[in-house]
């Protein structure tokens, strides 16, 4: 990423209530640059962080509070599974059409940049319906006229999620093995902190590089470590 930055005023956010939404929230409430951050939900937030404002509203209703969420930068950490959703057509509402509703008004007030965490393995054409529905998402989201799109596609995230999802956490406790086996073309695949998503998506946040932009879980990790590097000692 290029080395100058642009620090946005204001940021909406959805999806604060999840693990890399709620990462992400902690990070940019102690940004000073960031003036202010809208954080929806459809419940409360516990505990609401500086500078943050909670709205709370129906997600259906979203594209009809056009003046209520316009910011700068969208970020959206939006995401379930079909298991947890309970059907194929509960997740596609949530991982496509709530996504790209948050995006049409992203476009409507003028964004400057649109944030998603989207998964490896999107690809619109797949004949697995979860890869299909992030890669219809990805690909309708980068139709829409906002300068700068950036689209993470994370492996397997780990850290401490509030729902419990038995094959993941079977396989969070396998990582520290598996990651150090992935090599080469193969680091695209290893697991990655939800922490390190969000450090990145900070980044991005505050640097301005117009066009659409894809990050896998290697290139994550390197956004952060580059950067890291970078800061004096």
């Amino acid at each position: 990423m290029p080395s100058m930055m642009t620090y946005p005023t204001t940021i909406t956010l959805i999806g604060a209530t999840g693990l890399v939404g709620g990462e992400l929230l902690s990070i940019l409430s102690q940004i000073a640059e960031v003036k202010n951050i809208k954080a929806v939900t459809r419940r409360p937030l516990g505990k609401i962080p500086a500078r943050t404002e909670n709205i709370v509203m129906n997600l259906d209703q979203m594209e009809g509070q056009v003046d209520a969420l316009k910011a700068e930068v969208f970020v959206c950490c939006l995401g379930t599974t079909i298991k947890t959703a309970g059907s194929q057509e509960a997740f596609r509402k949530v991982d496509y059409e709530y996504v790209m509703s948050f995006a049409r008004v992203a476009e409507k007030v003028g964004a400057k940049k649109f944030l998603v965490v989207s998964a490896m393995g999107a690809d619109a054409n797949s004949s697995i319906f979860y890869n299909r529905t992030k890669g219809e998402m990805e690909r309708d989201l980068k139709a829409l006229n906002i300068p700068q799109i950036e689209i993470f596609q994370p492996s397997l995230i780990l850290g401490d999620r509030k729902e419990h999802r038995s094959g993941e956490a079977f396989a969070q406790k396998l990582s520290p093995l598996l990651n150090p086996l992935l090599v080469g073309p193969l680091k695209k695949y290893r697991a990655i902190e939800a922490t390190t998503i969000a450090k990145a998506m900070t980044i991005a946040i505050l640097d301005f590089h117009p066009g659409r932009h894809t990050y896998r879980s290697d290139k994550i990790q390197n956004i952060v470590d580059e950067t890291a590097k970078l800061r004096p000692k």
